[in-house]
């Protein structure tokens, strides 16, 4: 199976993500979940971050929150809109959201 998981939290712990079996797995950061892909804590990135190895962070929301598609982690390619309805509809065969 292949699954998109989009993530609208920056408080989400990486417990719920190591339960999921797959194939395939995309984290599509959305919302607050943008700061996964841009903020450090004590000098570390987010541990989601190491969950998958198809990462995305939409622009939209990064540039919403004052920072820049730059500001993001190299492993996280920067998406837009038109982006994350392709990768719903040719990617995966099945789309959570925590």
């Amino acid at each position: 199976m292949k699954l998109g998981v989009f993530v609208s939290d920056f408080r989400l712990t990486s417990d719920t993500l190591d339960r999921i079996k797959a194939d395939k797995l995309g984290i599509i950061l959305v919302e607050n979940g943008v700061y996964h892909a841009t903020t450090k804590e004590d000098g570390k990135s987010s541990p989601l971050l190491d969950k998958a190895t198809n990462l995305y962070a939409l622009s939209e929301d990064i540039q919403i929150r004052g920072m820049k598609d730059t500001d993001v982690d190299e492993r996280v390619k920067v998406v837009n809109y038109s982006d994350v309805v392709d990768l719903i509809f040719n990617e995966y065969d099945k789309i959570a959201w925590l």
